[in-house]
């Protein structure tokens, strides 16, 4: 006689890495933020588009939509503007009369554009676990331990901290709080510069290619003016010697899409496309930079391509969503655009903002709801304000 059973469901718990790949959990090592609360549209609606459209257009003046360079473009297709993240932090602040900020973007940008706006208006991050891993490689935490052993070796009244964009409202508070200012990519020598006036060393944070790049290509240092700070080693792994004589203390963080790219990336594309103009970020590793035939910020790379003659070719070194939309843009004009390296690297934190989720929060706002709103407290607020006030008085 055959026995027939019933099938018992398998006792299987998704691992957190499946949780954090489908887009519903957060890494906390990596990541700043959590879940998105709320149950969200299917990704296969197809009313997606048309809801976001009724949604915002219920909300009228009431909100403002920032939109990242890396974003998609389903998201980019609904930004009143786009840019990197300080310009839209600074959009955010000149439009007072906008009740809700919705920043396309990461954590770190969403704090940003809540210290610069005004206490009248609400920041929203469509998806809080939004974060960016070079902005979390430097925590509060972590950089007061720095500083301590700093000022145990008889150089904290001679450093200077100087701190990327790219890093947390603590962070950004802590450089204002000891003497420092903020740098973006475009204006990171200036901001050397300046410190340099103020001091006679400086403790970049937290994107060491940034730091260096910009210390030995723009400002004629040697790599040998350059110690790299690891906060996971005792002592930041270095000797009290080797503090004392760098000039640039780089903090041992990185960007994950700019640090994929390699000198073997550039050989590689020369080797494809005979004549080919190679354009990289400064957040790209110092042998990259030097293998490179131009070096700037996104807005550089943007208005570099603009100001190409037909007919040229670039290989560009940064987030696949902007080079695949500048390679759409400028194919009309006959400009080729292609990515650096062969691998698709897409900035994955930037992507947890997608269009389902863009719908539920322009929707949860049109219905009253205030969701994911991002604050920064009044002191961490304060402090990161100075600092960002001496980087906007640079010359």
């Amino acid at each position: 006689m055959r026995v027939v059973t019933t099938a018992q469901p398998l006792d299987v718990q998704p691992t957190p890495l499946a949780l954090l790949l489908l887009g519903r959990e957060a890494d906390p090592k990596s990541e700043r933020g959590v879940e998105c609360p709320g149950d969200l549209p299917s990704p296969s609606d197809p009313d997606l588009v048309a809801r976001a459209r009724a949604a915002k257009e219920k909300l009228g003046d009431k909100v403002f939509i920032l939109g990242h360079h890396y974003q998609r473009d389903e998201v980019i297709e609904f930004a009143d503007v786009t840019g990197d993240s300080f310009k839209l932090a600074k959009d955010a602040a000149a439009k007072p009369e906008a009740e809700y900020i919705v920043f396309c973007g990461v954590h770190f940008m969403a704090e940003s554009a809540d210290i610069l706006t005004s206490d009248d208006q609400k920041v929203v991050l469509p998806d809080l676990a939004a974060g960016c891993s070079m902005a979390d490689m430097a925590t509060a935490e972590q950089v007061a331990e720095c500083w301590d052993v700093l000022t145990d070796a008889g150089i904290a009244g001679a450093t200077v901290p100087v701190s990327y964009m790219n890093s947390s409202a603590d962070i950004k508070a802590f450089t204002g709080k000891h003497g420092g200012t903020i740098c973006t990519s475009s204006n990171a020598k200036k901001a050397l510069e300046w410190a340099f006036e103020q001091g006679e060393k400086v403790l970049f944070l937290p994107d060491q290619h940034l730091g260096r790049n910009t210390a030995v290509r723009d400002m004629g240092m040697s790599l040998d003016d350059c110690v790299l700070y690891n906060p996971h080693k005792p002592n930041g792994g270095l000797t009290t010697e080797q503090l004392r004589n760098a000039k640039m203390i780089l903090w041992r963080g990185h960007c994950s899409v700019h640090g994929r790219f390699s000198v073997d990336s550039v050989n590689d594309v020369r080797a494809r496309i005979p004549g080919v103009n190679v354009l990289v970020h400064p957040e790209c590793k110092h042998e990259v930079v030097a293998a490179a035939d131009y070096v700037g910020s996104t807005e550089y790379i943007i208005k570099a391509l603009e100001a190409a003659p037909a007919g040229s070719k670039w290989a560009i070194g940064t987030e696949l969503n902007l080079v695949r939309r500048l390679a759409n843009r400028f194919a009309a004009e006959d400009k080729e655009v292609v990515f650096l390296d062969k691998t698709v690297c897409f900035c994955s934190t930037m992507n947890r903002i997608d269009l389902p989720h863009l719908v539920w929060t322009l929707e949860s706002l049109a219905d009253g709801t205030l969701v994911n709103q991002i604050q920064v407290d009044k002191e961490t607020e304060s402090f990161a304000k100075l600092a960002l006030e001496r980087m906007l008085a640079l010359p």
